[in-house]
């Protein structure tokens, strides 16, 4: 199935093409007019020279109206093997259709309504016909219904038409589009963009990158820059201070050759204060009795770090590198940003 851009929206036009796979793009005066467009010969050309496959209005009171803007079109510098030329239908519609189709120009007849208007475009020789699902829709029409008919009556009489789902609202219609097996489609982006979103292929995706992480990624390039350190005489309340200021829940506290005695985390000060009361403050860490640290080489992967974060069920673990200290690693450190 044919997939074409909808859209008048140069930016957007840009962004969608960039994916290497769109058949074209259909636009409509409408859209020009809505996006403030001016220049619309102008603006023809430059997306002639950016998609594959452009298809433009042409518009007339006359079949020989069509024709003749069709060719003034052309003339711009279009080329007419990737220029079809949309063309509302009617009695004059189908007419210009048939000759347009002898000179060997591409043609969609759009805005089709009923099964009757599709079969007058088929037999003219269109290229395309292009009933407008999202309209039907609002008008309380089985729109769904009229593109299975389209497709049936290709298929059975064997016209050389594609029927061209048109006026895509929401990423059902894609689906709808799929299952009736129409030839081609034509979608907005914001819509585009959302066919490849669902919420258990982004909880996957993600499983997978924090898995691949937590065995490729060692600890020291995970860690938080913050490293909060004070020696062994240190003041608790200079100790909390700087927890506070390094909004940290843990210092590390070092003897005089910087090695580790211990951690003091926030639960230990409430504990300490509990027990001993205010006094407490003025004693200096390396007063108290620190058990072994939980802690982790800085050259160990994060998948060993969630082991002893899953078993100790502590939140923060002490890093350490050649025995000194290197940094505190957080539980939400393991998280994928």
């Amino acid at each position: 199935m044919e997939l074409y851009l909808d859209s008048a929206d140069l930016k957007e036009i840009e962004d969608a093409f960039q994916l290497g796979f769109l058949t074209g793009l259909t636009t409509t005066p409408t859209f020009m007019h809505r996006g403030g467009i001016t220049d619309v010969d102008g603006l023809i050309v430059k997306l002639s020279k950016i998609v594959p496959v452009l298809q433009i209005e042409a518009l007339g009171d006359t079949a020989q109206d069509v024709l003749k803007e069709a060719k003034r079109q052309l003339a711009l510098g279009l080329d007419p093997k990737k220029t079809v030329f949309k063309i509302p239908v009617s009695l004059e519609g189908v007419k210009a259709c048939n000759l347009l189709r002898r000179e060997g120009l591409l043609v969609n007849v759009h805005l089709i309504y009923t099964l009757q208007q599709a079969y007058m475009a088929m037999q003219a020789g269109a290229s395309y016909v292009c009933p407008l699902v999202g309209r039907l829709q609002d008008q309380g029409h089985d729109a769904l219904d009229l593109v299975d008919q389209c497709v049936f009556a290709v298929n059975h009489y064997g016209y050389d038409t594609k029927v061209m789902f048109s006026s895509v609202r929401n990423a059902e219609h894609v689906r709808n589009a799929i299952n009736a097996g129409v030839h081609t489609i034509t979608v907005p982006w914001k819509i585009l963009k959302s066919l490849t979103e669902n919420n258990f292929t982004t909880l996957g995706t993600q499983q997978f990158v924090e898995h691949t992480r937590l065995m490729t990624v060692k600890v020291k390039d995970a860690i938080n820059k913050v490293n909060p350190i004070v020696s062994a005489d240190t003041t608790l309340t200079e100790a909390i201070v700087k927890m506070t200021e390094f909004g940290f829940g843990a210092i590390t506290i070092t003897d005089g050759s910087g090695k580790v005695s211990g951690v003091f985390t926030d639960g230990d000060l409430r504990r300490k204060l509990q027990q001993d009361g205010r006094n407490v403050l003025g004693q200096k860490m390396g007063d108290f009795k620190y058990s072994a640290p939980i802690a982790i080489d800085a050259n160990a992967l994060l998948t060993d770090a969630a082991d002893i974060f899953k078993k100790s069920k502590v939140d923060t673990i002490l890093v350490t590198e050649n025995g000194k200290p290197a940094g505190m690693l957080d539980i939400q450190d393991l998280e994928v940003d």
